[in-house]
C-alpha cells in the first residue's frame, strides 16, 4: 500500500473540498423561485417579470413564479424581500420608485443599499401624460390651460404614494403653475381602469399599460416624461418640448436579491438574466410594450441606483413630497 504523505492528504482534501463546492453551487436551485412584484397584477413591472421568468426558468430548469405584494407605493414587496432567507429563492423585481421611496418615506423598515444587491437592470420604460379620448385636451397647452380654470381640480392618478408618477404629477404642477389632485393606486391596473372609465383625469405611467389602448384610441398621449422620444411613440413629443425645458423622468425595472445572498448564487443569477435580456426574441418582446432592454452588471445597476437616490432626493426636497 503506497503511504499517503501530509503534503498529499492535503492536497486531497483541498480537492474534496472543491468538489464538494461544485456540487452545492451546481445543485442550486433545488426548488422554484419566486420573483415578487411590489405591484397588482397587469402593470409594466408585472409585464417585465413574467417576460423574464418565463425564459430563467427555462435556463435553471426549476419553476420561476411571479407573486405579486402591492402596497405602500412598492415598499411593502420591498420590505418582504428585505427580510426574506437569503438563498436565491426570493428576489424583487424593483424599479425607480424605490429610489425615490428613500427621500420620500420618513421612516423605511429596509435600506435599499444596505439590504440588498442588485443582478441586473431588465428595462428602460419612458412614462406618458395621457388622457381619455373623451378629453377635450389635444395637446399639453391644452390640459394646462383646463386645470387652471377647472374647479374643482383636475385629478391625476399615479401607482402610489411616493412612485415616479407620483413624483413626475407633482414636478408637473410645479413647472406648469397648476393645482392637481393626486389619486393614489396600489398599481397600473386598477388606475388604467379608473382613468378609461373617467374617474381620473390624466395619468403619468409608464407606456406599458397604456399602449393598447392608446392604440385601440381609448387614451389620447399628450407628452412623454423622458429627454428623448419613444420609439413606441415617435409621433408623441417630449414634455420637454411642449413647454417644460429640462423635463426627464423614466421609469427603470430590474432584480435585487437579500443582501446576504451567496456570491456564486447572484453571480449565475445576473449572468442568466444578462444572456436572456439580451436575446433577439426577448428585444422583440419589449419592443412591443414600448421598453427599452437593458441587461446591466450587477455594479453598474448599483451605480445607478447609487446616483438616482441621489437626484431623486434633490427632487423630492423641491417638491416637498414627504410621507410619514
Amino acid at each position: 500500500m503506497t503511504r499517503t504523505t501530509p503534503m498529499r492528504r492535503a492536497m486531497l482534501a483541498a480537492a474534496a473540498l472543491c468538489l464538494a463546492g461544485g456540487a452545492g453551487a451546481q445543485a442550486w436551485p433545488e426548488r422554484p423561485i419566486t420573483l415578487v412584484v411590489p405591484f397588482p397584477a397587469g402593470g409594466t413591472t408585472d409585464v417585465l417579470a413574467r417576460a423574464l421568468a418565463e425564459k430563467l426558468q427555462a435556463a435553471l430548469g426549476q419553476a420561476v413564479i411571479v407573486e405579486s405584494k402591492p402596497g405602500a407605493g412598492a415598499t411593502l414587496g420591498a420590505d418582504v424581500v428585505a427580510k426574506a432567507r437569503p438563498d436565491g429563492y426570493t428576489l424583487l423585481v424593483g424599479a425607480v420608485h424605490h429610489t425615490i421611496a428613500t427621500s420620500v418615506y420618513k421612516k423605511l423598515p429596509y435600506d435599499l443599499q444596505r439590504d440588498f444587491q442588485p443582478l441586473t437592470l431588465i428595462a428602460m420604460v419612458p412614462n406618458v401624460l395621457v388622457v381619455s379620448a373623451a378629453s377635450p385636451a389635444k395637446s399639453v397647452a391644452d390640459l394646462v390651460a383646463q386645470a387652471k380654470a377647472a374647479k374643482p381640480e383636475l385629478s391625476f392618478g399615479s401607482n402610489g404614494n411616493g412612485t415616479a408618477q407620483h413624483l413626475i404629477g407633482t414636478q408637473f404642477q410645479n413647472q406648469t403653475g397648476t393645482t392637481l389632485l393626486h389619486i393614489p393606486y396600489k398599481g397600473s391596473g386598477p388606475l388604467t381602469t379608473d382613468l378609461l372609465g373617467g374617474q381620473v383625469t390624466m395619468s403619468f405611467d409608464t407606456i406599458t399599460p397604456v399602449l393598447p389602448h392608446i392604440q385601440a384610441g381609448k387614451l389620447r398621449p399628450l407628452a412623454v416624461t423622458t429627454a428623448k422620444r419613444s420609439s413606441a411613440l415617435p409621433q408623441v413629443p417630449t414634455l420637454a418640448e411642449s413647454g417644460l425645458p429640462g423635463f426627464d423622468i423614466g421609469t427603470w425595472f430590474g432584480v435585487l436579491a437579500p443582501a446576504a445572498t451567496p456570491k456564486a448564487i447572484t453571480t449565475r443569477l445576473s449572468d442568466e438574466m444578462q444572456k436572456i435580456i439580451r436575446t433577439p426574441e426577448f428585444r422583440k418582446r419589449m419592443d412591443e410594450i414600448g421598453a427599452e432592454p437593458i441587461g446591466n452588471t450587477p455594479e453598474q445597476m448599483a451605480r445607478q441606483i447609487r446616483e438616482e437616490t441621489e437626484k431623486f432626493a434633490r427632487l423630492v426636497k423641491q417638491a416637498n413630497v414627504v410621507i410619514d
